[in-house]
């Protein structure tokens, strides 16, 4: 049997030329600022934190967890990324990770990848960081709470969207698509909201320094570096046992009959993150995952670091 993770973005086919080339350039423009803003908010420190995060998030989304109906959800980790690492950085992580996933995996269309970046990547965080900078004036004792309602709200902002864009195509009408995908996320934004908020709990316990930009403190680099990856290694382990059901959108497309309309990738190098040359198709989904985060980690991590050095 074979466990790759199912397709999980927009693929080509489902927007029209118009909206493909309003996201586009909406993401290089907002991208481009992330760039420009994090060259004077990004810290040394944070550097080798962006591709630990590139990583976890990576991995993280080839685990598809079960929801009601047959259906599937996985981690977006936007809002994640930003509540750790900030929103202009945690953009750049986001859009590291979908454009890996697009490329190298033809996970998600090509000229779709704008539109994809955009909903999962930038608005995610947007509402993510929003949300929890409330936290500094609410104190500890709502924080929790507050990530995972940001975690949860960022799911349906990005289901809105990904709505959006498919009615703005004619794909499928208003009344129709967005309550099914509205409501299908509501319940895969339970799991995102739960997972954020359990690793920031974690990262909080561990190294609470992280979470403070202002402190510049990193002696101990190497330990969590090392932790933080063998964590990603460790979700990527178990992708063997990731649901095999049609996660939110497809299953969408499906009930709505607009999966149809979905075009296969001119690309074909590690498709439906399958390494053809390996024969069992769970240590090639492993190997895939592998391969994935080092290099996903490595583009994020480079990235920080020509980053800071425009800036200095």
């Amino acid at each position: 049997m074979n466990f790759a993770p199912d397709k999980l973005h927009i693929p080509d086919g489902f927007l029209n030329f118009t909206v493909l080339t309003v996201f586009w350039i909406a993401t290089i423009i907002i991208v481009g600022l992330a760039i420009h803003r994090s060259q004077k908010t990004l810290n040394q420190k944070q550097i080798p934190l962006m591709g630990i995060m590139a990583a976890f998030i990576f991995s993280a989304q080839m685990i598809n967890f079960p929801v009601a109906g047959g259906t599937s959800g996985h981690l977006l980790g936007g809002a994640l990324a930003a509540i750790i690492l900030g929103p202009w950085s945690g953009m750049l992580v986001m859009t590291s990770v979908i454009g890996l996933q697009a490329l190298l995996f033809q996970d998600g269309g090509l000229l779709a990848l704008g539109a994809n970046i955009f909903n999962m990547g930038l608005i995610t965080s947007f509402i993510g960081y929003g949300l929890y900078a409330t936290t500094y004036k609410l104190g500890n004792k709502f924080q929790l709470g507050i990530i995972g309602v940001a975690a949860w709200l960022s799911v349906e902002a990005s289901a809105l969207f990904a709505s959006g864009q498919i009615w703005l195509s004619q794909t499928s009408p208003a009344r129709i698509v967005f309550p099914a995908m509205l409501s299908v996320h509501a319940l895969i934004g339970i799991g995102e909201a739960l997972i954020t908020v359990a690793a920031f709990s974690f990262i909080k316990q561990v190294r609470p320094d992280l979470l403070n930009t202002q402190d510049a403190q990193s002696s101990s680099n190497v330990g969590w570096i090392l932790v933080g990856g063998l964590i990603s290694l460790g979700v990527v382990f178990l992708t063997p046992f990731a649901s095999t059901s049609p996660d939110g959108l497809e299953r969408v497309a499906q009930n709505l009959g607009f999966i149809h309309l979905s075009q296969t990738s001119p690309l074909s190098i590690f498709s439906n993150y399958i390494i053809p040359s390996v024969k069992n198709s769970n240590l090639s989904t492993i190997l895939a995952g592998v391969l994935g985060i080092i290099i996903v980690g490595s583009i994020s991590f480079l990235l920080g670091k020509a980053i800071k050095k425009t800036s200095s």
